[in-house]
């Protein structure tokens, strides 16, 4: 099945007919959004289109040009969105079945077949213990499935070191920093693939994935939707702290990996793999090291230099993004161009046989 049905399958008759005549690429679209009374929103690359009644992309004055056929917003109408189109939609991807989907509704998404998420808002019922059900949902968020195969190629020969003693290098203990839709998970799902498969400064490594809101792997039905390698096993839908002690203890992984850390729990966590001889990778939202440093729970982790790499991603006006690595002690490793800098040598990292002077990094 390709891209294109594969989303469009999500949707009721109506819905699914207005979309299918949308002029993009369906590789290209990251979002489609419905609100009851609203128009149907698309996200692709980066941007936000209207759609039309005939499924024209509806620009908005001052935006440019780009790869989709758009018509002039003041000469169609766009298409909204009913409450029972909204209501069709989401017993449509639940599969009619709101019942077995109330564990993750209760987290305000669910994840489909192909990895894609769906997530909804409305009025929530709740008790001591917290959101109990959702009822009336009325806004819905698919968000589409990207894997970006390769994304960590230029930044894995720096996440391993040789420790006197050891045969072979070791993964180090590696937190990747970035503001919001910098790219981080996407990063990190990478790593966890190319660590878990072996590449060209490690053989594979045996992976324990704790993915509390399956972005990492995606899961549906217990299996995941993204390649996360053949040596990685994942705990979906399990909150961080108790996951990562979880996986020690039953799956005996060489790394853990996790997305967005920062809870005093994690930290605790985060010492017990440390004890247990595990690696981490992990990801944290935040624009600088000093960010980090600022958050009371995370900067007791880089005071006691547990993370031996950082990965700091920074948002770009020319290629989207711009990628820096630091040392545990914040010596830059790899500049904003992805240059290893002849200042500050770093002999223990693993040399890369191919390594191209002033190759560009980026995700």
């Amino acid at each position: 099945m390709n891209r294109k049905d594969e989303i469009l399958k999500l949707f009721p008759k109506e819905l699914r007919a207005l979309l299918g005549q949308v002029p993009a690429e369906f590789e290209d679209i990251q979002e489609i959004r419905l609100r009851a009374g609203q128009p149907v929103i698309l996200v692709c690359k980066n941007r936000e289109y209207m759609v039309g009644r005939g499924g024209e992309l509806l620009g908005t004055a001052g935006e440019g040009t780009d790869s989709f056929r758009r018509a002039p917003s003041s000469s169609v109408q766009p298409y909204r969105a009913t409450r029972e189109e909204l209501r069709a939609a989401v017993d449509y991807m639940s599969s009619y079945s709101l019942y077995a989907a109330e564990e993750e509704l209760r987290q305000g998404f669910i994840t489909v077949q192909g990895g894609h998420r769906i997530g909804v808002a409305g009025r929530t019922v709740a008790d001591r213990q917290g959101v109990r059900l959702m009822k009336f949902i009325s806004f819905v968020n698919v968000r589409v499935a990207h894997q970006v195969k390769g994304c960590a190629d230029g930044i894995m020969r720096y996440l391993y070191a040789r420790q006197p003693g050891q045969p072979g290098p070791h993964f180090c203990n590696t937190l990747i920093i970035s503001p919001p839709r910098c790219g981080k998970t996407t990063l990190l799902r990478d790593v966890i693939r190319q660590v878990s498969a072996g590449n060209a400064f490690a053989p594979g490594m045996t992976v324990g994935v704790v993915d509390e809101r399956s972005e990492l792997g995606a899961c549906y039905q217990g299996v995941p939707q993204n390649d996360l390698g053949p040596r990685t096993d994942v705990l979906d839908c399990c909150p961080k702290d108790q996951g990562m002690m979880m996986l020690v203890r039953s799956m005996a992984p060489q790394v853990v990996a996790v997305d967005e850390i920062g809870s005093a729990g994690d930290v605790e966590a985060v010492g017990y793999i440390q004890s247990c001889g595990c690696a981490l990778a992990a990801t944290v939202h935040g624009a600088s090291l000093e960010d980090i440093y600022s958050k009371p729970a995370l900067g007791q982790l880089v005071e006691e230099g547990v993370f031996e790499r950082y990965i700091l991603l920074e948002p770009s006006p020319e290629n989207g993004r711009n990628l820096r690595i630091l040392d545990r002690d914040g010596r830059e490793l790899a500049g904003p161009l992805g240059r290893l800098r002849p200042d500050t040598p770093h002999p223990q990292t693993v040399s890369h046989p191919n390594e191209r002077p002033g190759e560009r990094i980026c995700c």
